[in-house]
């Protein structure tokens, strides 16, 4: 409240405020505010002793880096990515004054869902059953389920590659997708909200194809390839700008090296093979690099591990040099303002 008789002002309501840490989980929230309501203090009233009253206590509510904040028809209106960040969840009301006849005004009030995305350097995308998690346990000292049957990934596994130099890259295993992911079939949307916020995709391909039941039609690799280019297409096709590079795997199977042949050559002249209408991605996605694998006997892993080096150095190289280039058109702008100005 104001003070009306001598004019005093009341204090603003405290705010209530989204900040990212550390080793902070979904879980340890809902926890510590089981009714998931985030309130901030009540602004001090005015008085004779102090006119200006105090502003309310903030209300900071710690979150894993990662988050999307999202409205109810699932607009994102905030995210915070790295430790630190700061969002505004609810402004305080204004504290009573001249203006608002010495009233008080109502703080904002607002319903927000927090959605976590993983966030890693490279993310594995494939069909399910494709050795993803089996490739995971052979680069990094992730232990993720492996099994051989379809889905035994529900949930993101992340691991790290560890270089001879201390170097460490993030892998995320995602779940396996399935066509029609990106209407929200099987993990659809689940899987695919991960995607966005990996540096890199790293798609795993089985070299003898891929069939998810008795039900569902054959794909060879080549369709695979194409069928998971759309499906991240359908989705968001700003996924396709990512740097990508192809894995094909199980290279240890019988004919696996005749199949790798014709995949390099259909991989080349893609519009030359004919395949369904609705399987063909208006873009597809540009590799980096194609290796062929097998985690069963080790075949490639190393050369894999090399190319995903070489390629985050040189995507960060590049970003180092668009700082530099920014930073350069900073100066030489400023100091044309100062020679202008003299």
């Amino acid at each position: 409240m104001g003070y009306p008789r001598l004019g005093g002002e009341g204090g603003r309501g405290g705010d209530v405020w989204f900040i990212a840490r550390e080793r902070t989980t979904l879980k340890s929230i809902k926890e510590r505010y089981p009714h998931k309501r985030f309130v901030a203090g009540p602004g001090a009233n005015s008085s004779i002793k102090a006119l200006k009253g105090d502003k309310g206590k903030d209300c900071e509510v710690h979150v894993p880096p990662g988050i999307s904040v999202v409205t109810d028809d699932g607009k994102q209106i905030g995210e915070l990515n790295a430790a630190g960040d700061r969002w505004l969840a609810a402004r305080g009301g204004l504290g009573g004054s001249l203006a608002t006849n010495f009233l008080p005004c109502k703080g904002q009030k607002r319903m927000v869902h927090l959605d976590l995305k993983l966030i890693a350097d490279i993310g594995l995308v494939g069909f399910p059953n494709a050795g993803k998690s089996s490739l995971l346990s052979k680069i990094s000292h992730a232990k993720p389920e492996i099994a051989n049957y379809p889905f035994t990934t529900v949930q993101p596994e992340l691991g790290k590659i560890m270089y001879a130099d201390y170097k460490q890259i993030s892998v995320a295993d995602l779940p396996g997708l399935i066509e029609g992911a990106h209407a929200n079939k099987g993990m659809g949307h689940k899987f695919l909200k991960h995607v966005e916020r990996t540096k890199q995709l790293l798609l795993v391909v089985d070299i003898s194809g891929f069939q998810l039941s008795g039900k569902t039609q054959f794909r060879t690799a080549f369709e695979t390839i194409l069928l998971l280019t759309k499906e991240l297409e359908l989705y968001k096709e700003e996924l396709l700008a990512k740097p990508a590079l192809l894995a094909i795997n199980k290279m240890d199977l019988p004919c696996a090296r005749d199949n790798l042949n014709e995949l390099m050559e259909q991989l080349q002249n893609p519009r030359d093979f004919l395949l369904e209408e609705e399987m063909i991605p208006a873009n597809t996605l540009e590799f980096k690099e194609v290796i062929p694998i097998s985690t069963y006997t080790g075949e490639g892993i190393e050369e894999l591990k090399a190319c995903v080096r070489k390629s985050i150095d040189e995507e960060a190289e590049q970003e180092n040099e668009e700082y530099r280039k920014k930073k350069l058109l900073l100066l030489q702008t400023s100091k044309e303002e100062q020679m202008n100005r003299s």
